[in-house]
């Protein structure tokens, strides 16, 4: 069977399917080694390099798929093989429908032509007639926003209008699956935000997206689910905040995780990591009544109470709590540092009881708390993403995320 395929629809099947799929390039230390390993009897003269490593994921159709990780982890080359531009060397890759690639700047236009001349071809390409391609050019061309730029020849563009064109001309192909490789990076604030938009109305419209990132806030934003690549191999797939916050675990754990086995049941979080310093016990809420709580009224008066025990002397330790929305995006966070609470000395041992009031102005959703000690340089001794959850309750039924007092007052203005 091809690696690489094009499915007619089918109910129940996956828009993307990759199945075991494995990459190695091969590496040589000199451009003439690849002749030399040709001739007979020769020895190998490259390095196998596995880009991806037995990597399975399903996108389901209408889904926005995130994919994570740090460079050179493997993500480039996923979008590749699913776009069709690299074969894998096992396994297979098949997408359903029209599949529309914006994968790194300066793939897919000719810098010679036009941008007028360069949608024309891509559409031709995407399988559209010319009458369809001439329909959708006004759309595609108030999109990208580059003025009289779009009749001059693409070799001229500054990065950002190659990439609001390419990417205008992606999306008004009408594709079934768009895979985004970062190329977004470029793009400034007012473009970035038409492309959140957008991609929210694709959504809308049951168009599957696969995107890679390095903004993690926009993975937790716009994505269904997520996967963590790391070396070639995935690491961890669910929802983006769980991927997210095991990603930046990843990244800031620079010692083993604090060691088990200390008599106590450990809290449960989304993801754990720090030095083991110190060790949190206790995570709770309490209404305005001082009783834990799990639903508080908005206006209430609250607090996150936070119990750490040391496992090592330690000097200024910090404490904090940051809390969360559904979507994983960061709504408020504070500190015993922030708060310009200095907390001494402590043995191993002692412990630590420290409370966050604080009145709760936040709109009707869920919520969830992070907490953390850590050292006055900012590295974790004991982090916990997503330990506790809670749900405001709003009888006001205000937008947004946060339910702020407001007085109003209006009057009938005279013609």
């Amino acid at each position: 069977m091809r690696p690489f395929a094009r499915l007619r629809y089918s109910p129940g099947l996956a828009a993307v399917l990759v199945q075991n799929v494995s990459k190695v390039f091969r590496l040589y230390r000199r451009p003439a080694d690849r002749i030399f390993e040709l001739l007979p009897f020769r020895n190998r003269a490259h390095a196998d390099f596995w880009a991806l490593s037995n990597v399975s994921v399903a996108v389901e159709r209408g889904e926005i798929f995130g994919v994570v990780g740090p460079n050179g982890s493997g993500k480039s080359t996923l979008l590749e093989i699913v776009s069709g531009i690299l074969r894998p060397t096992n396994g297979r890759a098949v997408t359903e429908g029209r599949v529309a690639a914006l994968l790194e700047l300066g793939a897919g236009f000719n810098p010679e032509f036009t941008g007028r001349e360069n949608v024309f071809i891509n559409g031709e390409i995407m399988g559209l007639g010319r009458a369809q391609i001439e329909r959708a050019f006004p759309r595609i061309a108030a999109f990208a926003e580059i003025g009289e730029f779009i009749d001059r020849p693409v070799k001229e563009y500054s990065s950002g209008m190659y990439v609001r064109l390419a990417f205008a001309a992606a999306i008004h192909v009408e594709p079934d699956v768009l895979i985004v490789d970062e190329a977004l990076a470029v793009g400034d604030a007012m473009f970035a935000s038409r492309c959140v938009q957008k991609f929210e109305e694709l959504k809308q419209r049951g168009v599957t997206v696969l995107f890679v990132s390095h903004d993690l806030g926009l993975v937790k934003r716009l994505a269904n689910r997520a996967i963590l690549l790391v070396n070639g191999r995935v690491e961890a797939e669910g929802s983006p905040k769980d991927v997210v916050n095991r990603y930046v675990g990843l990244v800031v754990e620079r010692q083993k995780r604090p060691p088990e086995g200390n008599g106590e049941a450990r809290l449960a979080s989304s993801f754990r990591h720090g030095d083991g310093a110190s060790e949190i016990l206790k995570v709770e809420l309490l209404n305005g009544a001082g009783e834990p709580a799990t639903v508080i009224l908005t206006g209430e008066q609250v607090t996150a109470r936070v119990v750490a025990r040391f496992r090592q002397d330690v000097s200024d330790p910090i404490v904090g709590v940051l809390i969360r929305n559904r979507l994983g995006i960061d709504v408020f966070g504070t500190n015993t540092r922030v708060e310009r609470k200095d907390l001494g000395e402590f043995r191993a041992g002692e412990r630590i009881e420290v409370d966050f009031r604080f009145e709760c102005l936040l709109t009707q959703q869920e919520y969830t708390i992070t907490a953390a000690t850590q050292h006055w340089d900012g590295s974790s001794q004991d982090w916990l993403d997503d330990v506790l959850s809670f749900r405001v309750v709003d009888s006001k039924g205000a937008a947004g995320v946060a339910s702020l007092p407001t007085e109003l007052s209006w009057r009938k203005v005279p013609r």
